[in-house]
């Protein structure tokens, strides 16, 4: 016991408040507008409700979460939000202390029976909300008073402080009681640096400055996304002035922007572990390892990052990308061994090949259409009649898992912590989870049971060489996120996580 308390010493975390705005502090009122341009839609504006990043662009504008986290040095780092201070009491009880005198966006309070209203929404199983898995060991949340909340877990929760920076944004209990969940998921209403105005569907939305923000009025008065799907129409439209920024920018584009005197390319390293899930749980050849080893060997990951990438890429071996806590370098990727990919093949007795589909979204991850192409020409050549299928996005999402068998294309970087990645993903009986393998549950249910993050690290190490090894991915790389930005907006750096995010706004600022 003096061990888990000295561990979760050094875990204990009381920061005192700071980023509030100053009391009476004169301000500029927000001016001008911001046009973001992304390759699609939100699924929807509840922010319990989703699992991809369109969304996230969007509501991480509308929502604030307890906790803000953000990347400094290479590393995961959390800092106050509408939590001011937090505080491990004992290994499975948490305090809270909140942020007075925020308001919604409707004028509804935040407290404490917010806080415990939103945590057992997402708790519901009847809610059926996306990210439920992350928070499922929480027994129950206590309100001390107005101001203060305990969170009192079934075990020891490593990742609480981290899951609730990024998948539990609050929410209104009265507005989302009496409008219900069809109304939210159109009209959010958040206590976030913007409101909600409109929602043309496939055509744009638009966010106005909350110039009541606990931190401050942001900077710009108006935010509209628009999502433009077709890579070269995204380009022009930020060429041309009708976009100040573009997300998702094909390499093959850039010099386009470049050449352009009032735009600027900017880039930053990605998250997300792009991988091609392996269907191992349905009867098919994929249940057997080395065909899902031969498809790693068969497929040339430096050749797809130069050729089809132009090197805004780095290939990976495991589930996990170095932003993330947990991740191990030394877990190398599969080398390109043709020849190794077809005698793997002949031994699992598919020596005249086999056929499969490559499923792909189009225009959701950096030429993803045409990363797919290229892994189905590769396959071919060790004897797998690969074909690869490209959906529109909400289409895709649509039909994800169950529907994109036997091969998948997906992005995911979870919560930068590695239980993010591979419970979710890879831990048997999860929705997600297309693998079943019983040492790998051990070692992701061991990380999760313990506050000691050597430990933690050791057991994520092990686990991502033995998904290395065993191979339920093809596995392909991490790469570069490329923005297409208007000179005319000033301040602002991208980040790993593809962000606009809310707070990256306040210092924007147009000549």
């Amino acid at each position: 016991m003096r061990h888990i308390m000295r561990t979760l010493t050094r875990l204990v975390v009381a920061v005192a408040i700071v980023t509030a705005a100053v009391p009476g502090l004169a301000q500029a009122a927000p001016e001008g507008q911001i046009v973001i341009a992304q390759g699609g839609d939100p699924s929807t504006l509840d922010p319990h409700m989703h699992a991809e990043n369109f969304t996230f662009a969007v509501v991480h504008h509308i929502f604030d979460h307890l906790v803000r986290r953000f990347v400094k040095d290479g590393r995961l780092a959390h800092e106050p939000a509408l939590a001011t201070s937090w505080t491990a009491l004992n290994p499975t009880a948490w305090e809270f202390k909140l942020r007075r005198g925020v308001k919604f966006h409707n004028g509804e309070d935040f407290n404490a029976e917010v806080v415990k209203f939103t945590i057992e929404r997402v708790l519901n199983p009847e809610q059926k909300a996306r990210w439920r898995w992350a928070f499922a060991d929480i027994e129950r949340v206590e309100v001390v008073d107005d101001s203060t909340v305990r969170i009192i877990t079934k075990k020891p929760l490593p990742t609480l402080i981290t899951n609730l920076a990024f998948a539990m944004p609050m929410v209104p209990p009265k507005y989302v009681r009496e409008k219900g969940d069809t109304y939210v998921a159109t009209r959010p209403v958040g206590t976030g640096p913007f409101k909600f105005v409109r929602w043309r569907k496939d055509d744009e939305l638009v966010l106005e400055a909350n110039e009541g923000y606990w931190r401050g009025a942001p900077k710009v008065k108006t935010i509209v996304f628009k999502p433009i799907p077709d890579e070269t129409t995204r380009i022009a439209a930020v060429v041309t002035g009708q976009v100040d920024v573009a997300r998702g920018v094909p390499p093959s584009l850039v010099k386009q922007i470049e050449d352009n005197p009032r735009t600027r390319v900017m880039k930053v390293p990605g998250a997300l572990n792009i991988h091609i899930t392996l269907e191992t749980l349905k009867e098919g050849p994929l249940r057997d390892r080395r065909v899902r080893q031969a498809i790693n060997y068969g497929v040339d990951k430096e050749a797809i990052i130069k050729n089809v990438l132009e090197g805004n890429g780095f290939a990976l071996g495991g589930p996990l990308t170095p932003v993330m806590f947990g991740y191990d370098a030394e877990v190398k990727p599969f080398p390109y061994d043709p020849e190794r990919a077809k005698r793997l093949l002949a031994e699992a007795g598919y020596a005249q090949g086999l056929a499969l589909t490559v499923n792909s979204p189009n225009g959701r991850y950096l030429k993803d259409k045409e990363v797919a192409e290229a892994v189905a020409g590769q396959l071919q050549k060790i004897g797998v009649r690969a074909q690869a299928a490209v959906h529109e996005w909400g289409s895709y999402v649509n039909k994800w898992p169950d529907g994109l068998a036997p091969m998948f294309m997906l992005g995911w970087a979870g919560t930068w912590d590695a239980d993010g990645i591979l419970y979710p993903l890879l831990r048997s009986g999860q929705r997600f989870a297309r693998w079943a393998n019983p040492e790998f549950d051990r070692l992701i249910d061991a990380a999760r049971n313990t506050l000691d993050q050597g430990e933690r690290t050791k057991l994520y190490s092990q686990a991502s060489r033995l998904a290395h090894d065993d191979a339920p991915w093809l596995f392909l790389f991490h790469g570069m996120d490329i923005y297409g930005v208007n000179r005319a907006v000033m301040d602002w750096e991208p980040t790993s996580d593809e962000g606009t995010s809310t707070l990256m706004f306040r210092a924007w600022k147009r000549k």
